[in-house]
């Protein structure tokens, strides 16, 4: 996995504001629960969670360098070493991810409005999440359907659950099946649950996505 390991954060939203209202945010900094966000290019302001900057953005959550944004009612995420460009709100329609040094897609997603990291995973039937991860989400996954899935590292006992909500850039699909594994993983595959519900293609280092439905 492709990790930069830098203090600056340049990212902004993966959900935005209304039109006409779209803020370009930067995360130039995240120590303990704080964050630094540069709003529309002007003076730095350190923000913790559940405060605001002038501009009305605010601080939902900080886990590690992943910060939970929002603003005029939609969250958004930041992260360090990226950067997209800002646009205004809805959920978007098409996306592009570039893959890492190894060919593979990673990206910053929520689910059930919750950041998370994950790996595309066209050989994945559902979107898979860990015990561990599933319990940080709130995910009642013991609720779910047992069952039991076959990894390269032998069969898994699993629990099949459905997702409130994953967004992917902006793009945002509700009603997502999903495996939770009583085993760890390290980030949350993304199957063809979520997949299976768009048009994608590969364009060189670039994977193409586009809402379907």
């Amino acid at each position: 996995m492709c990790v930069n390991k830098s203090i600056l954060l340049m990212s902004v939203g993966f959900g935005f504001a209304p039109p006409l209202l779209a803020l370009d945010v930067v995360m130039a900094g995240a120590f303990g629960s704080k964050a630094v966000l540069v709003v529309d290019g002007g003076a730095p302001q350190t923000v913790g969670v559940s405060q605001s900057t002038r501009e009305g953005v605010r601080l939902r959550a900080l886990v590690g360098q992943t910060a939970t944004l929002e603003h005029e009612g939609r969250a958004f995420q930041a992260r360090v070493g990226e950067h997209a460009a800002s646009a205004p709100g809805g959920s978007a329609s098409e996306v592009s991810l570039v893959a890492d040094g190894g060919g593979h897609f990673f990206a910053d997603a929520t689910v059930n409005g919750r950041g998370v990291r994950v790996l595309v995973d066209t050989g994945a039937t559902l979107v898979a999440l860990g015990r561990n991860e599933a319990l940080r989400l709130g995910i009642d996954y013991r609720s779910g359907q047992p069952g039991q899935s076959e990894t390269a590292n032998g069969t898994a006992r699993v629990w099949r659950v459905k997702l409130d909500s994953v967004e992917l850039k902006g793009m945002r699909l509700y009603g997502i099946d999903a495996a939770v594994h009583e085993s760890e993983l390290p980030y949350v595959l993304l199957g063809m649950s979520f997949l299976g519900r768009m048009d994608w293609r590969r364009e060189g280092d670039r994977l193409l996505l586009k809402k379907r439905y």
